[in-house]
């Protein structure tokens, strides 16, 4: 009985992984007028149960769950188990700016991470994340008396999609029982495309269709470390810390403009350079994270982290910056996040409600960019429970449904910036095994 509920659940993990890539074919992996900046939105990081913590997991060591924001938090885990963990997120959208309004929603798969041990406290991972996302489609007509005035009605249309992916592969060792250290290796991989187009209502004028197109990829490493310290019988208190190096970005740029008339086109611009040429680059990041935990009952964690981007070379890099109206600049990011989880029971066998874990969490975020000088940032609250899936049979078995809500803002209507709100929902599917068991007949 018990493997057959294992079949059924694997089944309909791996029925909604391709019916959800089957959706994701042809559409955004994110959408927001932002993301026309440098590489795009950054993604979020966690699974399931990060994102509805408020995005926290520096410091968290939870054996039911895989945590990747911390290579060293790999080790928190039983022994002989192996885990795997792949969530979906769908995300809408409310943007305003003056007068006007808009919105979108996405759908998208955020994660796949497997992990198991190697040998006595040492553990593995593997797995691949959305790292950032380009998608905005938006047009404009001109209003200036004195163009249209001589060449009729025009208008402006910009759109970009593409996204870049990050495949990790890290481990960790446990000494002490107390200190863990861990490492990645990380690999960024993916394409984006940003095309504006320039169209005359007048057919004696030429359209112009210019735009560029990046083939990116880069390697870096992550560090990190956790402490976890006794404070009583049942309570704990961890430190963690983590760095992820910054990476030239390797790959080309193709950067292109022409004008068509009819079905006749010239070329006015063509040109693939390198990136190394450019300069660009992924900016660094360092972490820390401290989390108090009770036994299987509550823990709580805040953290904080800081990535710069000073250095990237996108402000003026072709492909990155933006050329019109907008200064886009890079800056150094910061980002505050707390998170609180509560499991009323874990043992009570009459109420199921009690054995489900409840999450909160807040954070505020500041971008790694500027927009005309002026800081794009974010906040908001997360919201979250898990679904234990379990039996009678199935002791020290944590497989789990977590669902998760994300309510925030960015940006404001001040200073002509357009205020982005959002609701996303996620679904994390926890999939954990005991390995490596020799059956005993008696």
């Amino acid at each position: 009985m018990i493997r057959k509920i294992e079949k059924i659940f694997l089944l309909s993990v791996f029925l909604i992984i391709s019916v959800s890539m089957s959706a994701q074919e042809g559409a955004y992996g994110a959408y927001s007028p932002y993301s026309i900046f440098g590489i795009g939105d950054l993604s979020k990081e966690g699974t399931a149960y990060n994102k509805s913590m408020g995005g926290v997991g520096i410091a968290t060591r939870n054996n039911r769950v895989i945590n990747y924001m911390n290579p060293a938090a790999v080790t928190a885990r039983d022994s002989l188990s192996f885990m795997a963990d792949f969530g979906l997120v769908q995300n809408n959208k409310m943007f305003a700016q003056g007068d006007l309004r808009s919105g979108n929603n996405t759908f998208n798969i955020y994660d796949f991470v497997m992990s198991f041990p190697i040998w006595r406290s040492s553990a593995f991972m593997v797995g691949i994340t959305p790292y950032s996302d380009v998608g905005y489609d938006f047009s404009s007509i001109e209003t200036n008396p004195d163009i249209i005035g001589n060449t009729g009605n025009l208008t402006y249309d910009s759109y970009g999609t593409g996204s870049v992916y990050q495949a990790f592969i890290g481990s960790g060792v446990t000494f002490w029982k107390r200190l863990s250290i861990g490492a990645e290796m990380i690999y960024y991989f993916g394409n984006i495309d940003k095309i504006t187009n320039l169209d005359f209502a007048d057919g004696s004028y030429r359209s112009m269709n210019s735009g560029s197109e990046l083939s990116l990829r880069g390697i870096t490493g992550k560090f990190g470390l956790q402490y976890e310290q006794k404070l009583g019988d049942k309570v704990s208190m961890t430190i963690g810390a983590t760095y992820k190096m910054g990476t030239k970005m390797k790959g080309y740029s193709t950067n292109f403009r022409f004008a068509n008339m009819a079905s006749v086109s010239d070329t006015l611009k063509y040109s693939v350079d390198t990136l190394a040429k450019t300069g660009a680059r992924f900016g660094d990041e360092i972490g820390l994270g401290i989390s108090f935990k009770n036994a299987d009952k509550w823990s709580a964690e805040f953290n904080y982290t800081r990535s710069d981007w000073t250095k990237s070379g996108m402000d003026n890099a072709p492909g990155f910056s933006v050329i019109g109206d907008s200064k886009f600049t890079t800056t150094v990011s910061n980002s505050y996040r707390a998170g609180f989880e509560i499991v009323p029971d874990r043992n009570d066998i009459r109420r199921y409600l009690n054995r489900c874990a409840y999450r909160a969490g807040i954070y505020y975020d500041q971008s790694y960019y500027k927009m005309d000088g002026h800081a794009v940032n974010s906040m908001g609250l997360t919201f979250g429970i898990t679904f234990p899936i379990e039996n009678a049979n199935s002791y020290r078995i944590y497989n789990g449904v977590s669902l998760g809500m994300d309510i925030g803002q960015r940006a404001s209507t001040r200073n002509d910036l357009i205020r982005e709100r959002y609701v996303m929902f996620v679904i994390g599917f926890n999939i954990h095994d005991l390995w490596f068991i020799k059956n005993q007949y008696r």
